[in-house]
């Protein structure tokens, strides 16, 4: 299977200057755990997930204050659509990530998460009566 088979095309793409509330809002509304964020001034495209918004948490800053840039990872590993989902484990894996941001000519297509992977490769499960 491939990681166009698997990744999810809902791509919350957010910019620099979200605060970390708005952008774990944004996040919550559409049920996704990162958010692609798109800043052309630092070059590109980077990630902001979940837990780099709880590590700010944890570390007692403000999420009304904390802007998305000063969080964000910037030395993103991209997937393409056609990687195998081994290959987009193998990189999650070796990178210690969760997401991968899918691009097809440069533009996110999608975004891959070890969920959307382990639901391709775990077998559904039917629900057996107590």
């Amino acid at each position: 299977m491939l990681v166009r088979d698997a990744m999810s095309t809902v791509v919350l793409t957010i910019g620099p200057d979200h605060t970390l509330r708005q952008a774990a809002a944004l996040m919550s509304a559409r049920r996704v755990g990162a958010a692609v964020v798109l800043d052309p001034d630092a070059g590109g495209i980077g990630i902001l997930t979940e837990r780099d918004v709880l590590n700010s948490l944890g570390l007692g800053q403000d999420p009304d204050t904390e802007r998305a840039h000063a969080h964000t990872t910037t030395d993103v590993v991209f997937a393409a659509p056609s990687w195998t989902l081994e290959e987009a484990a193998s990189a999650m894996a070796h990178g210690g990530f969760r997401h991968l941001v899918v691009l097809d000519g440069g533009e996110p297509l999608g975004v891959v998460s070890v969920r959307d992977i382990i639901r391709c490769w775990a077998p559904l499960r039917q629900q057996v009566p107590a």
